[in-house]
């Protein structure tokens, strides 16, 4: 009776072991640059920049330092140099316009020449010596 006992066992483990089977695992990877899907992109991204600790929360806002009156005259500056791109603009495309010469605004020189393929401005920054030109042509 026990090796009756033992052989059934034994194919009932025999048979359970058959019905047993393994299947191949897969990797699937999340990121897109690496074979993901390209729909995971802007999951990612913004898990990304919401676990971003490395950036300052007071960035957009004045620095300690930084006073009022630099601020004001920020502003300031800000304010000449868009005036004058809009006199620059009309004077290209209206009646009034500026004219040629040399143009001090704060930390910026600037230096409106007209030629014969249209108008030459040059903005020289005076702090840190960096210079642009822009060239707007005739029509």
């Amino acid at each position: 009776m026990k090796m009756l006992r033992i052989i059934c066992v034994l194919f009932v483990t025999m048979g359970c072991c058959s019905l047993a089977r393994g299947q191949d695992l897969i990797y699937q990877p999340k990121n897109p640059a690496f074979g993901g899907h390209y729909l995971n992109y802007s999951w990612l991204l913004s898990s990304a920049s919401a676990q971003d600790t490395t950036k300052d929360p007071e960035e957009g806002q004045n620095k300690e330092g930084e006073g009022q009156l630099d601020v004001f005259s920020e502003s300031l500056n800000r304010q000449l140099l868009n005036q004058l791109s809009r006199q620059i603009i009309e004077g290209q495309f209206g009646e009034s316009g500026l004219e040629t010469g040399s143009y001090l605004l704060g930390d910026f020189q600037v230096d409106i020449v007209s030629g014969l393929d249209g108008i030459y401005i040059t903005i020289f920054d005076t702090n840190t010596g960096g210079q642009t030109q822009i060239t707007i042509p005739y029509f």
